[in-house]
């Protein structure tokens, strides 16, 4: 496996120096999700080619991951690999279909289907295709921009494995916790071990930045969201920071986006060891800062929606957006609030990155 000495020297650092909270020249700017429906030539290449089989094969989750970085050179200052929160289940020994949303054939009823999953997940062996897609990514960039490693949080995770796809209750999902709240807090550790080493794993595979989508944070109060996510949030980060160091891997910054969790913002600047908090687009900019203080850097937040309300509205609102994030210290990564949809025109994507270069200068 290629070893960070040999990939093109880096030519564009603004979101690692935003992520380690120095205050820019400029915010860097990327978008969840920015390898994905909305460009015609990743539709192009779905064509002939299922999801996951995209994700499995890295020179297709290579080709897709640089597209919006060719489309977009010298506008963007990240790429995020291209692959899907649900490998990690895929890994643990559950099906998974794409069709065209998630879903799972067979999923968690109770605590005794745990029992189903592999007893013990040899990552290498179970997800090598996105380290090897890493690597191949790393390279083909050329050092243009820095590249993303992610994965999804253990509860957001969980919940899929129980619901057996999306769902607007998470009823079977919090069943669980409500009724069998041991069996639940044992199955989040298994799953945030696997998220550790499949971490791990990206960053000696070339990752530059790591990343934890804690998509369905906000589905649960404030109480819950501590017993149950907080404490896999807190272990991933402290045990991947380990590892790296244990293993003289590069010092990774580290982001959490906690869809909202709002509520819980001060005390994961405090305590969950993350360096960037991404923020979705329910909470004011200044609002955010206020509360996280100068402790990590911030990304995020414009509202998704605002790309199809026209060239002004995406003006103003970068604008309002950009005020608001520099008018705190401390780093800020421009981003949405949430994923890019598919009906989103590409050109309206192109002017949301401008209005960043143009409004969000120190």
């Amino acid at each position: 496996m290629a070893s960070a000495t040999n990939f093109p020297p880096l030519k564009n650092d603004l979101l690692l120096r935003a992520a380690r909270g120095e205050r820019t020249e400029r915010a860097p700017v990327w978008v969840m999700r920015q390898a994905g429906r909305y460009l015609p030539e990743f539709r192009k290449v779905r064509e002939s080619h299922e999801f996951f089989e995209v994700c499995r094969t890295p020179a297709l989750a290579t080709e897709v991951t640089v597209q919006p970085i060719r489309r977009y050179s010298g506008l963007v200052d990240a790429s995020i690999i291209f692959s899907d929160i649900l490998v990690i289940p895929q890994a643990m020994g559950m099906e998974v279909l794409m069709n065209p949303g998630p879903q799972f054939p067979d999923p968690l009823v109770t605590p005794a289907d745990v029992s189903k999953l592999n007893k013990v997940v040899d990552v290498e062996k179970e997800l090598g295709y996105v380290f090897r897609a890493i690597t191949q990514t790393r390279t083909a960039l050329n050092g243009e921009v820095p590249l993303i490693g992610f994965c999804g949080a253990p509860w957001t995770l969980f919940a899929y494995m129980i619901e057996g796809g999306g769902s607007k209750t998470l009823q079977k999902a919090k069943t669980w916790l409500f009724k069998y709240p041991e069996e639940s807090k044992a199955l989040l550790l298994r799953i945030a071990e696997v998220c550790v080493d499949f971490l791990v794993g990206q960053v000696r595979a070339g990752a530059q930045l790591l990343q934890v989508f804690d998509s369905w944070a906000g589905e649960l109060s404030p109480y819950d969201f501590d017993q149950f996510s907080y404490p896999t949030l807190k272990y991933i980060s402290t045990n991947v920071k380990r590892r790296l160091a244990e293993e003289k891997l590069p010092d990774t910054p580290m982001t959490l986006f906690a869809k909202g969790a709002n509520y819980a913002l001060g005390h994961l600047a405090q305590n969950a060891g993350y360096d960037v908090l991404g923020l979705d687009w329910v909470i004011d900019p200044v609002e955010a800062r206020r509360i996280v203080g100068d402790k990590v850097a911030l990304q995020g937040n414009m509202d998704p929606n605002v790309l199809y309300g026209g060239r002004d509205a995406i003006e103003a609102a970068v604008k309002r957006m950009s005020e608001g994030f520099r008018a705190g210290k401390g780093g800020w990564i421009a981003n949405l609030g949430h994923g890019i949809t598919p009906g989103v025109d590409p050109e309206d994507l192109r002017w949301f990155f401008e209005c960043v270069q143009k409004y969000s200068v120190l």
